[in-house]
């Protein structure tokens, strides 16, 4: 096979006399005369100093260069935008997180197609730019894999980002001062690495490499790890085998390997933000994959992985006995993966599993099968007359499997926040929190400032939380976020009043307003949807096109 091959879309660029201009530009960065005989790979980095989960990305996009050029290829590096969850918590500017994953697909399409690089490396380090990634890399389809930033270290006592969250609500009860807040604070993030728990990036990161768009342990390293060097440079090689095997995203992204994801996703006790990202990672790659899929593959698959945040142990305590490839061996042997789903190494799941060792005898962190932390999964996926389209809850089955209470009612997030941190929301409430889903945030904003607020202030068996918003990794307790349809398109969640009873039932998979039925169709005739100080930019165009949390909360064009 020779060069010219393997160089589908490049060759549209640089060859022929008419495109001297390209080549002339090109020249001025850097091409010689040799590389525009070359496949040209594009990496995509998500590099920014805006978040510790991506200040080290610039040095791994000139590793996964370095990979590319011994394989023979011509690498550009671009970038690309990043938001950060962490520092917008709780804040107008979280409405841009997940917007933020729809721009970011939009620019790594935009520049691979315009260019015309014949094959993609993408990093990302964060929650919205992993599954942003993937959603590019199936919608342009040509020879691509996924890089994972890495797991940042654990910062001193074990501390990480939730602990930090939860913090505050310590504070506002008095069980710390702020000495004790600053300290926490000064040492709970030592420096560049994605939030360490089983968290949406490690989660995202996890299910991208069940998937098989990594390669063996991208999930599973640090940051700041010799490991993670050699991964980008493998993965640089690595593009060069698949585009000589013709091998492609969609390829890859099958609705088994989506299952696969969904499994590992389940047995790492993994963030309910996988089901959205999936969904949409699923629909640009013309795989039909719904919540009901969730409950019906949760019902077989146990949680197997003792892993903040309802758990104990760290991504960095996972690595140390192996990662997640012992993991999913033994559920490849429990005849709970797919193991005939190709991957980017050209080979398929079982294959790359044969020879990978077992977890040390001495390890805690991940159950036996037989002996689960939970039998099932802990995504139930809950529909009722508060959910018709569904919702979505993360339950451990420490915080119990059944809820009744009186709702509290707010239409932001600071106000529950703020009622939270004043004493106000007491034992036995169900804390509804509405217009703050896709098109009422708009942005569906994560939760974690009122969770780590009721954690911390001692009441996460006590109060539960209910909202068209999402939450993220880092939440735990009674939660049920995604409600669909949402408040602002007029879904039942709008017409919840103040010490109303809500019955969540997640042994029966249910949401419920106890009310009659009378009672609502009035409250519905008096509903008028509340205005929005969103009037234009990416926020009033997102509002336009997005779609419901329980279809991916993608945004679509309107047919032409």
């Amino acid at each position: 096979m020779t060069k010219k091959t393997l160089r589908k879309y490049s060759k549209q660029i640089v060859d022929g006399l008419e495109q001297a201009p390209s080549r002339a530009m090109l020249r001025a960065v850097g091409f010689k005369d040799g590389d525009f005989k070359l496949p040209q790979i594009g990496i995509a980095s998500t590099w920014s100093t805006i978040t510790p989960c991506n200040m080290h990305l610039d040095k791994l996009a000139l590793e996964a260069s370095i990979g590319v050029e011994r394989s023979g290829a011509k690498p550009v590096i671009f970038n690309t935008i990043t938001v950060s969850d962490g520092i917008s918590m709780g804040t107008p500017g979280m409405r841009y997180s997940l917007v933020s994953r729809e721009i970011i697909a939009d620019s790594i399409e935009a520049v691979t197609s315009a260019q015309g690089f014949d094959g993609l490396v993408t990093i990302g380090g964060c929650d919205k730019n992993m599954p942003a990634c993937a959603m590019a890399m199936a919608r342009l389809n040509r020879p691509s894999i996924f890089v994972y930033g890495g797991t940042i270290k654990p910062g001193l006592k074990n501390r990480d980002i939730v602990s930090v969250f939860e913090a505050v609500g310590a504070i506002s009860s008095g069980k710390i001062d702020e000495k004790e807040l600053l300290e926490v604070e000064s040492t709970a993030i030592p420096g560049p690495g994605a939030c360490g728990g089983m968290y949406t990036a490690n989660t995202m990161a996890s299910a991208i490499e069940a998937m098989g768009l990594s390669l063996a342990n991208s999930s599973a390293q640090e940051a700041v790890s010799k490991n993670k060097l050699i991964d980008c440079q493998k993965a640089g090689e690595a593009v060069i085998n698949l585009i000589k095997q013709d091998i492609k995203p969609k390829d890859i992204m099958t609705k088994h390997a989506f299952e696969n994801a969904i499994t590992v996703v389940i047995a790492l006790s993994g963030s309910t933000n996988a089901v959205l990202h999936l969904i949409a990672m699923a629909k640009e790659a013309d795989v039909v994959l719904t919540l009901d899929d969730f409950t019906r593959i949760g019902s077989r698959v146990p949680v197997l992985a003792d892993v903040r945040p309802s758990g104990k142990y760290l991504m960095s305590d996972l690595i140390e006995i192996g990662g997640i490839q012992p993991l999913m061996k033994r559920l490849l042997e429990a005849g709970l993966l797919h193991g005939d789903c190709i991957t980017v190494t050209g080979k398929t799941l079982e294959e790359n599993l044969r020879d990978v060792e077992d977890y040390p005898s001495s390890q805690k962190i991940i159950m036996d099968l037989d002996s689960p932390i939970k039998p099932e999964s802990h995504l139930s996926i809950l529909y009722g007359n508060l959910a018709p389209e569904g919702s979505v809850a993360k339950i451990s089955g420490k915080e119990g499997l059944y809820f009744e209470g009186s709702a509290r009612v707010f239409d932001s997030e600071e106000d529950a926040l703020k009622a939270i941190l004043n004493d106000e929301i007491i034992a036995g409430d169900v804390v509804v929190i509405r217009y703050e889903g896709p098109k009422g945030g708009p942005g569906m904003r994560e939760m974690l400032s009122p969770t780590g607020a009721i954690i911390g202030k001692g009441l996460g068996s006590d109060v539960a939380l209910i909202t068209d918003g999402r939450f993220s990794g880092g939440s735990h307790g009674f939660v049920v976020g995604h409600v669909s349809p949402e408040a602002m398109v007029g879904g039942p969640l709008a017409l919840i009043e103040d010490g109303d009873k809500i019955r969540i039932d997640a042994e029966n998979k249910s949401i419920d307003l106890i009310i009659d039925e009378n009672i609502l169709d009035q409250r519905k005739l008096a509903w008028s949807r509340p205005s929005s100080d969103v009037k234009r930019g990416a926020l009033a165009k997102y509002r336009s096109s997005v779609t419901s949390a329980s279809l991916g909360a993608t945004t679509e064009a309107p047919a032409w």
